[in-house]
């Protein structure tokens, strides 16, 4: 049996991702589920939800870290918060597998740090999410957002993160991956990125050299490595874009139908468009890095998000994802 934790609170629909942890344990028969949490709360909330009791556990927390709190401070003060309890269960049961967590992001990387501890070799951990490519498939995008500021050795490192993600969930042998820059050519770039593709170029990857943005969703790539300033910038430029350019289509469609047309058909098509870009359908974000998966979902994901994101973790935990990036990295300090 595999035991994921998973934790509602901080979220901003607590009630409904309980439901869909209801949904999860129905989806995945191989699964443990364990929640902390208020247990009055939460088994009030699951009393109307038909699934496996067996397979899912409460874990007793009294406290819930909030989003404008101080990630350090809180988790420092507030250990019988369900994010400190569920990490240090994390840390502590060897069964445990991962986490899922909606909390605060910010206390989310530290407890993975503090608490979870970094994978030896890692020196940042780093969120990477997985976004839909124009050929049906999906790429990493890493970092989105944990290191604003970055030394070349942590893209190098993200590399090999992102490529162990790729090879665990989708099963790809060999992901390609690209460093996010401003031009193709080896020459262009910054300091930082000139640097880490030397780097990465030493790592045991499959390095496909620099990217443009633009190229991001093209289905060319597997991993795009890039610092967390520059990935969060592209990551809800890629959102805004789709937004707009979604309601543009259909602005345009409705001036330009003969009268009478029935554009039920058009609205639907772009609802579906925009479904598969919907962090509700994808999950969440990893934090990568850590001696243990975890996943960070958004604040606002609903009861959809939970079953996909536990389908990934168990993936991820059945592949050892974080066993095969310790063993590359044994490797690399023995020829170094």
């Amino acid at each position: 049996m595999i035991k994921i934790i998973v934790d509602v609170f901080s979220g901003d629909n607590p009630q409904d991702l309980i439901k869909g942890t209801a949904d999860a344990v129905n989806a995945c028969p191989d699964v443990h589920i364990i929640m902390p949490g208020d247990p009055e709360y939460l088994e009030a909330e699951l009393a109307d939800c038909s699934f496996d009791r067996s397979r899912l556990e409460i874990l007793p927390a009294s406290e819930i870290i909030g989003n404008d709190e101080s990630p350090t401070a809180a988790m420092r003060q507030k250990k019988d918060s369900s994010l400190v309890r569920g990490a240090t269960l994390l840390k502590n049961d060897p069964e445990a597998g991962g986490m899922i967590s909606a909390g605060s992001t910010g206390a989310i990387l530290c407890c993975g740090i503090f608490i979870v501890g970094r994978i030896r070799g890692i020196d940042r951990p780093a969120l990477a999410p997985l976004l839909p490519t124009a050929d049906g498939g999906h790429v990493c995008l890493i970092d989105c957002g944990a290191n604003a500021d970055c030394r070349p050795q942590y893209l190098a490192q993200f590399a090999l993160l992102g490529t162990g993600v790729m090879q665990s969930i989708y099963g790809i042998e060999k992901p390609r991956v690209a460093l996010v820059n401003v031009g193709e050519e080896d020459h262009k770039g910054s300091a930082l990125t000139n640097e880490a593709a030397n780097l990465i170029k030493r790592m045991p990857v499959n390095f496909v050299g620099n990217m443009e943005a633009r190229e991001a969703l093209t289905g060319r790539y597997d991993v795009l490595v890039c610092d967390g300033f520059v990935g969060n910038v592209l990551l809800k430029s890629i959102e805004g874009t789709a937004r707009l350019y979604s309601a543009k289509l259909l602005e345009a469609v409705r001036r330009n139908a003969p009268a009478g047309t029935d554009l039920a058909f058009v609205e639907h098509s772009v609802e579906d468009v925009m479904e598969n870009l919907d962090y509700n359908s994808r999950g969440g974000a990893w934090l990568l890095g850590c001696n243990k998966p975890i996943m960070k979902i958004h604040g606002a994901a609903n009861a959809r998000t939970v079953p996909h994101a536990v389908r990934q973790m168990r993936s991820m935990i059945l592949a050892d994802m974080v066993g095969g990036i310790s063993s590359k990295l044994k490797e690399l300090s023995g020829k170094r």
